[in-house]
């Protein structure tokens, strides 16, 4: 075997080591139970594209071709799961939305799109499903709808083919061009066109006979709020579009660029409503009256519960409410704070939006903020930065937050700051560390005390990090050594891991081998699965937020910081388990010292999770032996309980010794439900 040969097995091997140390498994399920992302500018269009007699999703947005969705629950009860990627090849200039219709007369279904290069027509060349389409050049040349057109088709003078009607970008116009071809040689022209209406800047029509009277009425999206509706006063040969305000009233309020579909989805033949959004979420209202007199119920299961901030989702997790697990909060494009209450469990999250405790803080745009007690008074206050560069500081007075602009106004990182609080030093009060625009890292030790905090920046201390632009700072002890390490997200949606070495930061790529977010990535750290290992929550430029889960957390192999030898510092048994039966209850925490510190006094073991913060002080107050010319030892007992005497889930644990408030030794243990 040649030297290089060998040397590539080697790396590959140690590389497959690495990667199967540390695999992560994608669950975006955890922040959107539906499935269905919420992607910006959403234009969701229906079609059977399967041939299996119920209504598939075809998903349009503003930055990829159309996402398929295959329906695989029934024509009355639907379910719908990402499907073969049959619009991959499709360019996302071409088609930012498209409708599914045999133009051909073929038998099968062809894509209509409208986008960046205006109108296009692909046709579906396979003989089955998945459905294979083609460019066909110039199908709709001479037709004036310039860029990010929106098309859908119906029969409209009942002539057997199918007509046209376009939504224009420029100004919002909606035009009907008539097929002045045939069912298998469809035409279309600028000289049989009929201008029905404006809609504002943008518009998005679909065809529909909603009042079942066997013409096609059109239902238009818009730029702004609401919807526009034009019945057909007229017959199924000759349409008579005419502006109806009533049906759709108090639809769409509370969103923009609204992009409608009207289909039945639960099989009672009366059509329903489906619209996007610039947001994303999808909205899904059930007809529950008739066709003549609709009744409109939203329905938040089908599409419901995806977590979308609107931008720039930049999450953070703690116990807010006090209830013994994680909530999340997050800044967001437009600056203010989404909270997210967790009405699920430590290990089963599910989620809540009620941000109303954080309404009075809003700065500048694209904010960033962190949460934890930094005056001791039992009340998480909050640090939010912004694309000034600056912090602010929010003190919760247990009904809102005092803003207190002279706490921290020293700080500004030189553009868009994101501050994250935590005990970087295991001193038990709460550091700052900050990224910004440029893709650096700062760090703010906290020389105060847990009651009042004073924060110094201590420069180079994280000596040459550079992440290129938009650094956003998580720390954990990912490699499971005692300390806390850094992990960062960028604007390219590149995660990096640093490992802390004690005096030095070193870029390790393989322990997020795999993981990537989108643009504007920020990482958080936090653990929602309950197995005491740090999962990564990403957030990202467009709101809402992925979910890597971590299945085997590596074992750890670098140096306790700082040194335990010569302290004995350990625990036993180790695991543990204080629930299982005929399983230890607690574990004992034990050490010497030399026969000076026969006094417990000054003694404290603290006990951290992986993302350093301190679950438990167990103070010292028993000499279990003592040779009076050398040494004695020590010991503590922890039952797996947190400062509050409320268990802990099962879990990786970090205890630490302290002698006259030092950290001398550290350790780590394995808790077991």
């Amino acid at each position: 075997m040649k030297k290089m040969d060998l040397i590539f097995l080697l790396f590959a091997a140690i590389l497959l080591s690495s990667l199967s140390a540390q695999p992560w498994q994608q669950n975006d399920a955890l922040f959107n139970p539906s499935g269905i992302p919420s992607l910006s500018f959403s234009q969701p269009r229906f079609a059977d594209l399967d041939d299996d007699g119920d209504q598939d999703l075809i998903l349009g947005n503003i930055n990829d071709a159309p996402y398929y969705f295959e329906n695989t629950g029934t024509m009355i009860s639907p379910s719908f799961l990402l499907g073969e990627e049959i619009f991959s090849d499709i360019s996302f200039l071409d088609a930012e939305i498209g409708v599914c219709f045999d133009l051909d007369g073929d038998g099968d279904l062809d894509f209509v799109s409208g986008g960046f290069t205006g109108l296009n027509f692909f046709e579906n060349t396979a003989s089955g499903f998945p459905p294979v389409f083609e460019k066909i050049d110039n199908f709709f040349a001479g037709l004036n709808v310039g860029s990010y057109p929106v098309p859908d088709l119906a029969d409209i003078d009942s002539d057997g083919d199918y007509d046209l009607v376009v939504g224009l970008s420029e100004n919002g116009s909606v035009k009907i061009y008539y097929n002045v071809g045939s069912a298998s040689a469809a035409q279309f022209s600028e000289a049989q066109v009929l201008e029905i209406g404006t809609a504002g800047l943008y518009a998005y029509p679909n065809f529909c006979d909603l009042d079942a009277d066997n013409d096609q009425d059109i239902l238009v999206g818009r730029d702004t709020h609401g919807f526009i509706y034009y019945r057909n006063e007229g017959d199924p040969v000759n349409g008579d579009w005419q502006v109806e305000s009533s049906i759709f009233a108090g639809l769409g309020n509370e969103t923009y660029w609204n992009s409608p579909d009207l289909v039945d989805l639960n099989g009672d033949n009366i059509f329903d409503l489906v619209f996007g959004s610039a947001a994303g979420p999808l909205n899904y209202y059930i007809n529950n009256g008739t066709s003549q007199n609709p009744a409109w119920q939203l329905n938040t299961s089908l599409f419901g519960g995806v977590l979308d901030v609107g931008g720039a989702s930049n999450p953070v997790f703690f116990d807010f409410d006090d209830d013994g697990d994680l909530d999340l909060i997050s800044g967001s494009n437009l600056g203010d704070i989404k909270y997210f209450t967790n009405t699920g469990t430590s290990y089963a999250p599910a989620w809540e939006e009620d941000s109303s405790y954080f309404s009075s803080i809003d700065h500048s745009i694209y904010s960033a903020i962190t949460i934890g007690d930094v005056n001791g008074d039992g009340l998480p206050d909050a640090i939010v930065g912004d694309l000034s560069g600056n912090f602010y500081y929010h003190q919760n007075n247990g009904s809102g937050f005092i803003f207190l602009p002279d706490v921290l106004s020293f700080v500004n990182l030189g553009g868009w700051s994101c501050p994250r609080l935590v005990d970087m030093d295991f001193d038990d009060d709460l550091d700052i560390i900050a990224g910004n625009e440029n893709g650096n890292l700062f760090y703010f030790e906290n020389q105060g005390t847990p009651q009042l905090a004073d924060w110094v920046e201590i420069p180079g201390y994280f000596g040459n990090i550079d992440v290129g632009s938009n650094c956003v700072p998580s720390l954990g002890d990912l490699d499971l050594d005692g300390d806390l390490d850094v992990v960062t997200g960028d604007l390219q949606g590149q995660v990096q891991f640093f490992e802390n070495l004690g005096s030095l930061w070193n870029e390790n790529p393989f322990p997020v081998y795999g993981i990537s977010g989108g643009q504007n990535t920020a990482p958080a750290f936090v653990d929602l699965d309950g197995d005491g290992d740090l999962d990564l929550c990403l957030g990202n430029y467009g709101g809402t937020f992925n979910y890597f889960e971590n299945l085997h957390p590596n074992s750890g192999t670098g140096n306790l910081l700082p040194p335990t030898a010569a302290y004995d510092l350990k625990n036993y048994p180790n695991p543990f388990n204080p629930s299982g039966i005929g399983r230890s209850p607690s574990t004992t925490i034990s050490f010497n010292l030399s026969s000076e510190h026969k006094e417990t006094d000054a003694l404290i073991v603290n006990v951290y999770n992986l993302k350093g913060q301190k679950v438990k002080s167990l103070p010292v107050t028993e000499v279990v032996t003592a040779d009076n010319s050398r040494s004695c030892t020590f010991s503590v007992v922890w039952d797996g309980t947190d400062q509050d005497n409320q268990p802990v889930s099962s879990g990786i644990y970090l205890y630490q010794l302290r002698i006259d408030n030092r950290a001398v030794a550290s350790s780590r243990m394995l808790l077991l439900r």
